[in-house]
């Protein structure tokens, strides 16, 4: 299974750009604080969702797509952070990525273990 054909990668690498945009005036006080972490969660959601289709069993995918939901937990903990900090007022489109990328994230997981 390549990675790059699958839905929940291509969402992840659209949040991870939103986030950057949001992230990008923050506080220079923040740039290894909330604005690396915020990157760092929102990078790993896809590079999970690759490093699993890479694996050579399902069972192996199935519990990246797991590390990936905690990354998407992290990510979203983070948002609410920023806007909690008042660094910014908020973005949709993370918002709706990090929706739509644990949507996709559960998805692929059921799909996963019918598949087993």
């Amino acid at each position: 299974m390549n990675h790059k054909d699958l839905e929940a990668w291509k969402q992840g690498i659209e949040l991870a750009k939103a986030v950057y945009e949001h992230t990008k005036n923050f506080p220079a006080s923040e740039l290894y604080g909330l604005t690396s972490q915020m990157r760092r969660s929102a990078i790993s959601i896809s590079s999970n969702i690759a490093e699993g289709a890479a694996r050579s069993t399902d069972k192996e995918f199935i519990y990246f797509l797991h590390i990936t939901l905690g990354s998407i937990a992290e990510l979203e903990t983070q948002y609410i952070l920023s806007k909690e900090l008042r660094f910014s007022e908020g973005s949709t489109s993370v918002e709706k990525g990090i929706e739509n990328a644990r949507k996709m994230t559960v998805g692929l997981i059921k799909h996963m273990k019918k598949k087993q």
